[in-house]
């Protein structure tokens, strides 16, 4: 349910109707739109509710949501999110953005490396794993502390602001210390309570769909973080898991023309995750920008088949250089060119 607010209501009267919400044992959040304030109310509502708050001073209207998850929905905000980074890196304004970088950071100079030639390329936001989640106990699950610290370098050395993943509640703080958005995987789509954590920190979250997560409930894990008070939320989508054996996953590109009509959150895609095999990224990440997406999230390093981690999806710093050149160019024939890089002065390069 949601209540729309005459354009002529003040501040008073939007406070009263929140304190109405919460005397019932509910949540009132209110939306800024671009004419009139909205506020949704949160938590089993009763059918007489509708008209108790209608009577309320300053009160247009009172409409039921038919969504199940309210704040990452339409109905209560048009308007698309978009979310601010630092050095001037947008993320949902109509022109897409690039995240690049490792899957897992094997040392300060592999980091380095990648950084310096991914920014060249232009991508807006540097990536890399800390922690990783791995199917085997004896894989290599990050240098922790040490990468989240390497990483933080790394960005302010080039000009970039940097995502890694978050595992677990007990990592909440010194992630959110180094970085400048969460991302949640894939594995932990549903684990409610790091949601809540992550949603708490007032950090940008960067949500991925589960590897078998209806659209529905990748939308309801959002909500979690939306009802801590934090607006930054983007989603992801990195492939879900299907009877297909010839690729790591199957990118549903239907999922992001959908999701940009169901919700207000920019949507991201992952298609090194949702191929698994460096030579199809470029066919499936331009797929991605001509559908819809607000962005990319590519993995490279600077010698894959060396790589600790997701070597077969990584692409090399040169082919990462020629996804850039035709993401340009398709993004320009679509009327969605990718963001302008923030022009900063980089200190130094790759040794």
């Amino acid at each position: 349910m949601i209540v729309v607010m005459r354009i002529d209501s003040d501040e008073e009267q939007r406070d009263g109707v929140v304190r109405r919400i919460e005397s019932l044992g509910l949540r009132g959040e209110i939306v800024h739109g671009e004419q009139r304030k909205v506020i949704a109310v949160l938590g089993q509502v009763y059918p007489e509710l509708r008209d108790e708050l209608a009577t309320l001073d300053g009160v247009d209207q009172v409409l039921r949501i038919s969504r199940p998850y309210k704040l990452a929905s339409r109905e209560v905000r048009e308007r698309d999110t978009v979310v601010e980074l630092p050095y001037g890196v947008s993320i949902g304004s109509g022109r897409p953005v690039v995240m690049a970088g490792p899957c897992a950071i094997e040392s300060e100079e592999q980091l380095r490396e990648t950084a310096a030639r991914v920014r060249q390329s232009g991508a807006h936001i540097l990536r890399g794993g800390a922690f990783k989640p791995r199917t085997s106990p004896y894989s290599f699950h990050g240098l922790g502390l040490e990468a989240l610290e390497m990483l933080q370098r790394a960005g302010r050395e080039f000009g970039m602001p940097v995502i890694t993943e978050l595992l677990s509640e007990r990592d909440v703080d010194v992630v959110a210390e180094h970085s400048d958005v969460l991302q949640i995987g894939t594995r932990n789509m549903q684990n409610f309570v790091l949601l809540s954590e992550a949603g708490k920190t007032g950090k940008p979250v960067m949500l991925k769909r589960g590897l078998s997560a209806t659209i529905e409930e990748w939308l309801l894990s959002a909500e979690y973080i939306l009802t801590q008070g934090n607006p930054d939320v983007i989603l992801c989508e990195r492939g879900v898991r299907t009877f297909e054996t010839q690729t790591r996953n199957t990118l549903d590109l239907n999922a992001v023309a959908l999701v940009k009509r169901l919700s207000h959150l920019p949507v991201i895609v992952d298609p090194s995750h949702g191929t698994g095999h460096w030579y199809l990224v470029g066919p499936m990440a331009t797929a991605g920008l001509a559908v819809g997406a607000d962005g990319l999230m590519i993995e490279v390093h600077p010698d894959p088949d060396r790589a600790l981690s997701d070597g077969a999806q990584s692409l090399t710093p040169e082919h990462f250089d020629e996804l850039m050149q035709e993401a340009s160019a398709l993004g320009n024939a679509v009327g969605r060119p990718l963001a302008e890089r923030p022009a900063v002065a980089v200190q130094g390069g790759a040794r």
